[in-house]
């Protein structure tokens, strides 16, 4: 059973336009909002793909470029996360990822400053002659299974989360996490393991 009826649309939701076409979902899917796909800009089938008995909680937010896919394993709760994919982003199942998480497999600007001043021009929406962006590096991110991100932390292009790893609130995930344990800070280190 699925809150989202045969037209796309959530029950009961304020946002007038239904979910994306391109965005698939196993059986017992919740959507609390079809608003959380307003900057899906990859048009082509299978851009977001959920698994079964997954929810997405108002909030969130999945900013999917124009060749990003995001796959979600089952299980998996996204409350208020914001999903930023230029490339590929897996979230496994069993997750449970909480309020402010930003996840992003680019820095979505150039690090060079010559470079940003190009970039700037290029996404300003009100000139008349803007130029080509230059090319931004993305790097695949993975959340393995079972895996629990505390609010406002953030999961940096490259990063896999090992599975049963606790992200702590606030971390700032540079590097890769190894699976059964806890980190937290900035830069995240492990601050405990898991049994």
């Amino acid at each position: 059973m699925t809150n989202v009826r045969e037209d796309r649309h959530v029950e009961d939701d304020w946002w007038k336009e239904p979910i994306p076409p391109n965005v698939e979902w196993g059986d017992g899917f919740y959507c609390e909002t079809a608003q959380v796909f307003r900057f899906l800009r990859n048009r082509e089938s299978g851009a977001i793909k959920f698994g079964k008995h997954d929810s997405v909680y108002a909030g969130c937010s999945f900013s999917v470029g124009v060749k990003g896919r995001v796959t979600v394993g089952d299980l998996t709760l996204l409350n208020g996360a914001l999903v930023m994919c230029e490339d590929k982003i897996d979230i496994g199942s069993n997750c449970l990822i909480s309020w402010n998480v930003g996840i992003a497999d680019s820095d979505f600007h150039p690090l060079d400053p010559a470079q940003r001043l190009i970039d700037a021009r290029a996404v300003a929406p009100f000139l008349k002659e803007r130029p080509a962006r230059p090319t931004l590096k993305t790097v695949p991110v993975k959340i393995c299974d079972n895996v629990w991100i505390g609010m406002n932390a953030v999961i940096l292009k490259g990063v896999t989360v090992g599975e049963n790893s606790v992200v702590a609130a606030g971390a700032v995930v540079t590097k890769s996490v190894e699976a059964n344990v806890v980190v937290a800070g900035n830069p995240a280190q492990v601050v405990r393991r898991l049994e």
